[in-house]
């Protein structure tokens, strides 16, 4: 399986872990390490990484329609 399409071939409940289980590893984190400039830090990317995946998964299945055209 190409490493392009390894998100195509995931079930919908991988991706929606995909997109979760970040944001909860950061919690955990700052509940076990507490309030840092690296928990900080590491709980933003998380929450972004989760926001963007909320906003583009009404477009993941156009996207392979996208790749034929270009």
């Amino acid at each position: 399986m190409p490493f392009d399409r390894f998100f195509e071939e995931l079930p919908a409940d991988a991706r929606v872990a995909v997109a979760i289980l970040p944001f909860l590893l950061a919690l955990v984190m700052r509940l076990l390490f507490g309030k840092n400039r690296f928990t900080q830090t590491i709980l933003w990317l998380a929450t972004m990484w989760f926001t963007l995946s909320v906003v583009m998964a009404p477009f993941s299945l156009e996207l392979p329609n996208l790749r034929r055209i270009f």
